[in-house]
Protein backbone atom coordinates (compact mmCIF):
# COMPACT_ATOMS: atom_id res chain seq x y z
CA UNK A 1 0.00 0.00 0.00
CA UNK A 2 1.02 3.29 -0.89
CA UNK A 3 2.11 5.80 1.54
CA UNK A 4 -0.82 8.53 2.20
CA UNK A 5 2.15 11.17 2.78
CA UNK A 6 5.28 10.72 0.90
CA UNK A 7 8.34 13.70 0.86
CA UNK A 8 11.55 13.17 -0.89
CA UNK A 9 14.45 15.61 -0.71
CA UNK A 10 12.42 18.35 0.58
CA UNK A 11 14.32 21.48 1.03
CA UNK A 12 13.36 25.16 1.69
CA UNK A 13 15.27 28.15 1.57
CA UNK A 14 13.81 31.72 2.62
CA UNK A 15 15.44 34.70 1.14
CA UNK A 16 18.51 35.70 3.25
CA UNK A 17 19.84 32.20 2.70
CA UNK A 18 18.22 30.59 5.46
CA UNK A 19 17.21 27.10 5.20
CA UNK A 20 14.02 25.99 7.22
CA UNK A 21 13.87 22.00 5.89
CA UNK A 22 17.18 20.10 4.75
CA UNK A 23 17.24 17.26 3.01
CA UNK A 24 13.92 15.75 4.27
CA UNK A 25 12.59 12.38 3.66
CA UNK A 26 9.55 10.92 5.04
CA UNK A 27 6.53 8.40 4.43
CA UNK A 28 3.56 8.59 6.48
CA UNK A 29 1.37 4.91 6.58
CA UNK A 30 -2.64 5.55 5.71
CA UNK A 31 -4.56 5.56 8.74
CA UNK A 32 -1.37 6.02 11.13
CA UNK A 33 -1.38 8.65 13.93
CA UNK A 34 2.11 10.05 13.31
CA UNK A 35 3.46 12.56 15.67
CA UNK A 36 6.05 15.31 14.98
CA UNK A 37 7.74 16.83 17.22
CA UNK A 38 10.68 19.68 17.23
CA UNK A 39 11.52 22.58 19.26
CA UNK A 40 10.16 25.94 18.49
CA UNK A 41 12.08 26.65 14.54
CA UNK A 42 12.88 23.74 14.17
CA UNK A 43 10.70 23.14 11.04
CA UNK A 44 7.17 21.56 12.02
CA UNK A 45 5.01 24.29 10.55
CA UNK A 46 6.87 24.76 7.50
CA UNK A 47 6.66 21.23 6.29
CA UNK A 48 2.96 21.09 6.97
CA UNK A 49 2.54 24.55 5.24
CA UNK A 50 4.23 23.06 2.46
CA UNK A 51 3.07 19.68 2.09
CA UNK A 52 -1.08 21.33 2.37
CA UNK A 53 0.01 24.09 -0.07
CA UNK A 54 -0.14 27.21 2.15
CA UNK A 55 4.22 27.63 1.13
CA UNK A 56 6.12 26.42 -1.69
CA UNK A 57 9.54 24.42 -1.79
CA UNK A 58 12.35 25.06 -2.88
CA UNK A 59 13.29 21.76 -4.34
CA UNK A 60 12.19 18.04 -3.80
CA UNK A 61 8.95 16.04 -3.62
CA UNK A 62 6.07 15.30 -2.21
CA UNK A 63 3.02 13.63 -2.86
CA UNK A 64 -0.12 13.48 -0.68
CA UNK A 65 -2.35 10.40 -1.57
CA UNK A 66 -0.25 9.59 -4.53
CA UNK A 67 -0.82 12.75 -6.00
CA UNK A 68 1.88 14.81 -6.36
CA UNK A 69 1.38 18.46 -4.69
CA UNK A 70 2.54 20.97 -7.87
CA UNK A 71 1.61 18.59 -10.77
CA UNK A 72 -1.69 17.55 -9.16
CA UNK A 73 -2.10 20.14 -6.51
CA UNK A 74 -6.53 19.81 -6.54
CA UNK A 75 -6.50 16.35 -6.57
CA UNK A 76 -3.50 16.46 -3.39
CA UNK A 77 -5.48 19.19 -1.62
CA UNK A 78 -9.23 18.25 -1.61
CA UNK A 79 -7.65 15.01 0.58
CA UNK A 80 -5.99 17.10 3.11
CA UNK A 81 -7.72 19.00 5.86
CA UNK A 82 -5.57 21.46 8.08
CA UNK A 83 -6.13 22.55 11.37
CA UNK A 84 -4.11 25.55 12.45
CA UNK A 85 -2.61 27.26 14.99
CA UNK A 86 -4.55 30.56 14.42
CA UNK A 87 -8.39 30.94 14.20
CA UNK A 88 -8.90 32.38 10.45
CA UNK A 89 -12.07 32.79 9.81
CA UNK A 90 -15.19 35.43 10.06
CA UNK A 91 -15.63 36.07 13.58
CA UNK A 92 -19.40 38.12 12.58
CA UNK A 93 -20.10 34.07 10.97
CA UNK A 94 -22.22 31.56 12.58
CA UNK A 95 -20.94 28.30 13.16
CA UNK A 96 -22.78 26.14 10.72
CA UNK A 97 -21.94 28.56 7.97
CA UNK A 98 -18.51 28.70 8.90
CA UNK A 99 -18.33 25.21 8.39
CA UNK A 100 -20.80 24.67 5.52
CA UNK A 101 -18.45 27.38 3.88
CA UNK A 102 -14.90 25.79 4.28
CA UNK A 103 -16.77 22.63 2.23
CA UNK A 104 -17.71 24.85 -0.26
CA UNK A 105 -14.16 25.85 -1.12
CA UNK A 106 -13.50 22.24 -2.03
CA UNK A 107 -15.90 22.05 -4.47
CA UNK A 108 -18.33 19.41 -2.18
CA UNK A 109 -21.81 19.27 -3.06
CA UNK A 110 -23.58 20.79 0.38
CA UNK A 111 -24.22 17.68 3.06
CA UNK A 112 -26.27 19.18 6.10
CA UNK A 113 -26.09 15.63 7.64
CA UNK A 114 -22.19 15.41 7.51
CA UNK A 115 -21.90 18.72 8.82
CA UNK A 116 -24.21 18.21 11.48
CA UNK A 117 -22.57 14.95 12.31
CA UNK A 118 -19.28 16.60 12.62
CA UNK A 119 -20.64 19.35 15.32
CA UNK A 120 -21.81 16.76 17.13
CA UNK A 121 -18.99 14.53 17.30
CA UNK A 122 -17.30 18.06 18.66
CA UNK A 123 -19.87 19.12 20.75
CA UNK A 124 -20.57 21.96 18.35
CA UNK A 125 -24.19 21.37 17.40
CA UNK A 126 -26.12 23.29 20.35
CA UNK A 127 -23.52 26.10 18.98
CA UNK A 128 -24.40 25.79 15.20
CA UNK A 129 -26.17 29.10 14.73
CA UNK A 130 -23.84 31.16 17.37
CA UNK A 131 -21.55 33.73 15.61
CA UNK A 132 -18.01 32.92 16.08
CA UNK A 133 -17.07 36.17 17.88
CA UNK A 134 -19.31 34.29 20.93
CA UNK A 135 -17.38 30.98 21.71
CA UNK A 136 -14.52 30.43 23.85
CA UNK A 137 -11.12 29.75 23.13
CA UNK A 138 -12.02 26.33 23.23
CA UNK A 139 -15.26 26.35 21.17
CA UNK A 140 -12.92 27.61 18.50
CA UNK A 141 -10.43 25.38 18.25
CA UNK A 142 -12.95 22.51 17.94
CA UNK A 143 -14.23 24.95 15.13
CA UNK A 144 -11.10 24.88 13.33
CA UNK A 145 -11.16 20.57 13.71
CA UNK A 146 -14.63 21.14 12.01
CA UNK A 147 -13.86 23.29 9.85
CA UNK A 148 -10.78 21.07 8.88
CA UNK A 149 -13.32 18.13 8.74
CA UNK A 150 -16.57 19.07 6.41
CA UNK A 151 -14.82 18.23 3.29
CA UNK A 152 -13.96 14.50 4.84
CA UNK A 153 -10.61 14.36 4.29
CA UNK A 154 -8.33 11.38 4.14
CA UNK A 155 -5.58 13.13 6.01
CA UNK A 156 -5.77 15.53 8.32
CA UNK A 157 -2.70 17.77 9.95
CA UNK A 158 -3.25 18.79 13.39
CA UNK A 159 -1.14 21.71 14.36
CA UNK A 160 -0.84 22.17 17.66
CA UNK A 161 -4.75 21.48 18.16
CA UNK A 162 -4.93 21.79 22.00
CA UNK A 163 -2.79 24.21 22.44
CA UNK A 164 -4.09 26.59 25.24
CA UNK A 165 -7.24 24.11 25.69
CA UNK A 166 -8.09 22.77 28.69
CA UNK A 167 -7.53 19.21 30.21
CA UNK A 168 -11.11 17.56 29.17
CA UNK A 169 -11.24 19.35 26.22
CA UNK A 170 -7.86 17.93 25.25
CA UNK A 171 -8.41 14.45 26.05
CA UNK A 172 -12.16 14.51 24.37
CA UNK A 173 -10.31 15.31 21.02
CA UNK A 174 -7.86 13.05 21.71
CA UNK A 175 -11.02 10.53 22.23
CA UNK A 176 -11.92 12.06 18.49
CA UNK A 177 -8.64 11.69 16.71
CA UNK A 178 -8.72 7.70 17.57
CA UNK A 179 -12.50 7.77 16.07
CA UNK A 180 -11.24 9.46 13.24
CA UNK A 181 -8.38 6.83 12.85
CA UNK A 182 -10.23 4.22 12.99
CA UNK A 183 -12.40 5.07 10.24
CA UNK A 184 -9.19 5.13 8.17
CA UNK A 185 -8.34 8.97 8.16
CA UNK A 186 -4.33 9.67 8.07
CA UNK A 187 -3.54 12.11 11.53
CA UNK A 188 -0.45 14.05 11.37
CA UNK A 189 -0.25 15.45 14.70
CA UNK A 190 2.91 18.08 15.58
CA UNK A 191 2.68 19.16 19.40
CA UNK A 192 4.19 20.68 22.64
CA UNK A 193 2.50 18.37 24.75
CA UNK A 194 4.50 15.20 24.93
CA UNK A 195 2.02 13.50 26.68
CA UNK A 196 0.07 13.87 23.62
CA UNK A 197 1.75 12.25 21.26
CA UNK A 198 3.33 9.49 24.09
CA UNK A 199 -1.17 8.86 24.50
CA UNK A 200 -1.92 8.85 20.52
CA UNK A 201 0.76 8.36 18.48
CA UNK A 202 1.69 5.70 16.32
CA UNK A 203 5.11 6.55 15.77
CA UNK A 204 7.17 9.50 16.45
CA UNK A 205 9.29 12.15 14.04
CA UNK A 206 11.55 13.92 15.54
CA UNK A 207 12.74 17.46 13.70
CA UNK A 208 15.73 19.41 14.70
CA UNK A 209 16.64 22.34 12.62
CA UNK A 210 15.11 21.58 10.15
CA UNK A 211 16.33 18.05 9.55
CA UNK A 212 14.73 14.77 10.67
CA UNK A 213 16.63 12.96 13.17
CA UNK A 214 14.61 9.72 13.75
CA UNK A 215 11.69 8.15 12.80
CA UNK A 216 10.66 5.46 14.88
CA UNK A 217 7.11 3.50 16.15
CA UNK A 218 6.80 4.97 19.50
CA UNK A 219 7.08 1.63 21.27
CA UNK A 220 10.23 0.74 19.54
CA UNK A 221 11.60 4.36 20.60
CA UNK A 222 10.88 3.99 24.18
CA UNK A 223 12.64 0.96 24.16
CA UNK A 224 15.23 1.44 22.31
CA UNK A 225 16.36 5.14 24.09
CA UNK A 226 14.37 5.22 27.24
CA UNK A 227 15.69 4.51 30.78
CA UNK A 228 14.17 2.26 33.39
CA UNK A 229 15.02 3.20 37.26
CA UNK A 230 15.08 1.06 40.23
CA UNK A 231 14.65 2.66 43.55
CA UNK A 232 15.51 0.03 46.78
CA UNK A 233 14.36 1.35 50.05
CA UNK A 234 17.02 0.22 52.18
CA UNK A 235 16.12 -1.31 55.39
CA UNK A 236 19.32 0.45 57.17
CA UNK A 237 21.27 3.50 55.71
CA UNK A 238 24.24 3.40 53.76
CA UNK A 239 27.31 5.68 54.09
CA UNK A 240 28.82 4.86 50.86
CA UNK A 241 28.15 2.52 47.94
CA UNK A 242 29.79 -0.99 48.38
CA UNK A 243 33.03 -1.41 46.19
CA UNK A 244 31.35 -4.39 45.47
CA UNK A 245 28.38 -2.49 43.22
CA UNK A 246 30.76 0.55 42.38
CA UNK A 247 30.88 -0.90 38.54
CA UNK A 248 27.36 -0.94 38.64
CA UNK A 249 25.30 1.97 37.65
CA UNK A 250 24.07 2.73 41.35
CA UNK A 251 23.51 5.69 42.72
CA UNK A 252 23.02 6.24 46.81
CA UNK A 253 20.36 9.34 47.61
CA UNK A 254 21.82 11.73 49.80
CA UNK A 255 19.94 10.32 52.81
CA UNK A 256 21.60 7.11 52.39
CA UNK A 257 18.61 5.44 52.68
CA UNK A 258 17.42 4.69 48.58
CA UNK A 259 19.85 2.83 45.95
CA UNK A 260 18.91 4.06 42.66
CA UNK A 261 19.68 1.77 39.71
CA UNK A 262 19.02 2.90 36.27
CA UNK A 263 19.09 0.58 32.83
CA UNK A 264 18.00 -0.05 29.52
CA UNK A 265 15.60 -2.31 28.28
CA UNK A 266 18.76 -4.55 27.25
CA UNK A 267 20.25 -4.70 30.86
CA UNK A 268 16.84 -5.24 32.31
CA UNK A 269 16.86 -9.12 33.25
CA UNK A 270 20.65 -9.98 34.04
CA UNK A 271 21.60 -6.16 35.38
CA UNK A 272 18.66 -6.33 38.33
CA UNK A 273 18.84 -9.79 39.31
CA UNK A 274 22.83 -9.88 39.69
CA UNK A 275 22.27 -6.30 41.65
CA UNK A 276 20.04 -8.54 44.12
CA UNK A 277 22.38 -11.21 43.88
CA UNK A 278 25.13 -8.73 45.81
CA UNK A 279 23.15 -7.05 47.81
CA UNK A 280 21.44 -10.64 49.37
CA UNK A 281 25.23 -11.38 49.44
CA UNK A 282 26.22 -8.19 51.20
CA UNK A 283 23.62 -8.75 53.54
CA UNK A 284 21.97 -5.29 52.85
CA UNK A 285 18.21 -5.74 53.19
CA UNK A 286 15.82 -3.55 51.11
CA UNK A 287 12.20 -2.82 52.36
CA UNK A 288 10.57 -1.51 49.19
CA UNK A 289 11.22 -1.31 45.62
CA UNK A 290 9.69 0.47 42.86
CA UNK A 291 10.54 1.10 38.80
CA UNK A 292 9.61 3.73 36.70
CA UNK A 293 10.34 4.64 33.03
CA UNK A 294 11.71 6.92 30.83
CA UNK A 295 8.58 9.21 29.43
CA UNK A 296 8.82 10.03 25.72
CA UNK A 297 9.56 13.78 27.03
CA UNK A 298 12.86 12.76 29.03
CA UNK A 299 13.51 10.97 25.22
CA UNK A 300 12.56 14.04 23.13
CA UNK A 301 14.45 15.98 25.28
CA UNK A 302 17.60 14.07 25.09
CA UNK A 303 16.99 13.87 21.06
CA UNK A 304 16.62 17.55 20.67
CA UNK A 305 19.36 18.83 23.08
CA UNK A 306 22.07 16.58 22.07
Amino acid sequence: MQPDISVKNLNKVYEGGFQALKNINLEIKRGEIFALLGPNGAGKTTMISIICGLANMSSGEVKAGGHDIVKDYRKARELIGLVPQELNTDAFETVWKAVSFSRGLFGKAPNPGHIEKVLRALSLWDKRNNRIMTLSGGMKRRLMIAKALSHEPQILFLDEPTAGVDVELRRDMWEMVRKLRENGVTIILTTHYIEEAEEMADRIGVIRQGEIILVEDKAQLMSKLGKKELRLQLQNRLEQIPGQLMLEPVELSEDGHELIYTFDSQQEQAGVARLLRTLGDLGIDYRDLRTRESSLEEIFVGLVHE
